[in-house]
């Protein structure tokens, strides 16, 4: 009987010690880390295990950082293979997105996205988003330091738009 409950316990702290990987389902943040090192974002389907404030080579081995910005209204037009190198389209409080618009650098904000090759990586509901799925529904990896926006994108696993 002892050697059953020695099982069960290791059983038991082996699984506490592994903490969801980044992108999987959850309903709290202890299902993504007992240790509080992550979240649940329960405003994606299922749940989106992930980190927030992320930067760039501070994500798990699975994830790539990747900046979102929720406010884009602008009225400027930007080159983000251009600004700051030959072209200043957006002002010092901007950043020129991947999609060619200057973003209030205040409304940026970073998650760990699990990254992907094609779309059976991601769980249903998601998306593998390439840079036309970047450009149409947000998000785009954090550039290295000195890097411009759109040199490094790699792919990763956000919610798919929902169809009206």
């Amino acid at each position: 009987m002892s050697l059953r409950i020695s099982l069960f316990a290791s059983l038991v702290l082996f699984a506490a010690a592994c903490g969801d990987e980044i992108g999987d389902e959850c309903a709290l943040s202890t299902d993504c880390s007992p240790t509080g090192n992550r979240i649940c974002d329960t405003t994606s389907p299922g749940g989106y295990c992930t980190v927030l404030g992320c930067d760039v080579g501070t994500c798990p081995d699975e994830a790539v950082c990747v900046r979102f910005f929720p406010v884009t209204e602008t009225n400027r037009l930007c080159d983000p293979a251009a600004e700051d190198r030959t072209e200043n389209a957006c002002t010092s409080d901007e950043i020129c997105t991947l999609a060619g618009a200057c973003a209030p650098r205040n409304s940026e904000v970073r998650f760990c996205m699990k990254t992907c090759g094609a779309g059976d990586d991601c769980r249903s509901e998601y998306e593998c988003r390439t840079e036309a799925l970047m450009i149409e529904h947000g998000g785009e990896p954090v550039p290295a330091a000195g890097e411009s926006t759109g040199s490094n994108l790699q792919r990763f696993c956000a919610p798919a738009p929902v169809s009206e």
